[in-house]
């Protein structure tokens, strides 16, 4: 369902999204995850280890709140994933029988805006 820009989950979709942000650096990753950047950059970013980072990126990628914008080359030589958010806004209502996700997705057009501007 969606009111306003904002899109309502369903209960399956609200559960693992709950996981997915109760998990430690999840809201950190996500932040940090506004431009494209690779594991490697966003567990540098936040100043997480990469093996913390590379699993809630995986918990991010399958509640849907990250995705994989495609792959470069490091530094090294190695070909690496890109990620980026897929919103800037998230609401949790609590106040049903079940918390109520509404999230506000970020737009392909607000995303070449982001890279133009780096």
């Amino acid at each position: 369902m969606t009111r306003g820009g904002w899109t309502e989950q369903r209960n399956s979709e609200s559960d693992a999204l709950l996981s997915a942000l109760g998990s430690k650096y999840s809201a950190e990753i996500l932040c940090a995850a506004g431009t494209p950047k690779s594991a490697q950059a966003l567990s540098e970013d936040i100043e997480v280890p990469i093996a913390t980072c590379y699993r809630r990126i995986e918990e991010l990628v399958d509640a849907g709140l990250l995705e994989c914008e495609g792959r470069t080359l490091s530094n090294e030589g190695r070909r690496t994933n890109i990620y980026r958010r897929t919103l800037d806004e998230i609401e949790v209502d609590f106040s049903s029988e079940r918390p109520q996700f509404s999230q506000k997705r970020r737009t392909e057009a607000k995303n070449r805006l982001q890279d133009q501007l780096r």
